[in-house]
């Protein structure tokens, strides 16, 4: 390879480049996640049970499938979902991974932030856990959801962002 020609690190600027570490999200999101997916697949597994119970077909052609299903969807899916998110604060953005089948690498430039939101439904307050929502200006992607967070990494990043945002206007 000719040593003249700059390689992409020479030639990109810090945020712009990918390669940085990602930061996993708090492993109790794993538990919230599993809950959620309980909740989803609930339902299916009561119908299962009542086409059973109605005798129509041989035992077990029903409940069966969708009990090992049900019990793959609140397993392994919420792992696979945890391991598939990731995030990186830098100087003067923030990068969001996620996604298993559709992949999403946003970043968000702090100059373009709105304004910060830190949620908690009732399973992250139960957790400990909340949402950071950065809301940027333009239409496109405006919102970008940040979930799994421990509240109080939360909170300090909600409050490195707004004092990089304070510094920039001033």
């Amino acid at each position: 390879m000719d040593e003249s020609l700059p390689t992409r690190s020479d030639t990109a600027p810090p945020e712009t480049v990918g390669d940085d570490p990602l930061t996993p999200l708090h492993p109790d999101h794993v538990s919230v996640l599993r809950i959620q997916a309980a909740l989803f697949a609930l339902p299916f597994v009561i119908a299962s049970l009542v086409l059973e119970a109605v005798d129509i077909l041989p035992m077990g052609i029903f409940a069966i499938p969708v009990v090992l299903v049900a019990a793959f969807v609140v397993i392994r899916v919420p792992l696979r979902r945890y391991q598939a998110k990731g995030y990186t604060i830098g100087a003067n953005r923030l990068r969001v991974v996620r996604g298993l089948l559709f992949r999403s690498d946003t970043v968000v430039p702090f100059g373009r932030v709105q304004h910060i939101d830190v949620d908690q439904g009732p399973l992250e307050r139960m957790y400990g856990l909340a949402t950071l929502t950065v809301h940027t200006a333009g239409s496109h992607n405006a919102s970008v959801h940040l979930p799994g967070l421990a509240h109080d990494d939360a909170v300090a990043m909600r409050e490195e962002i707004r004092a990089h945002i304070r510094r920039e206007t001033v």
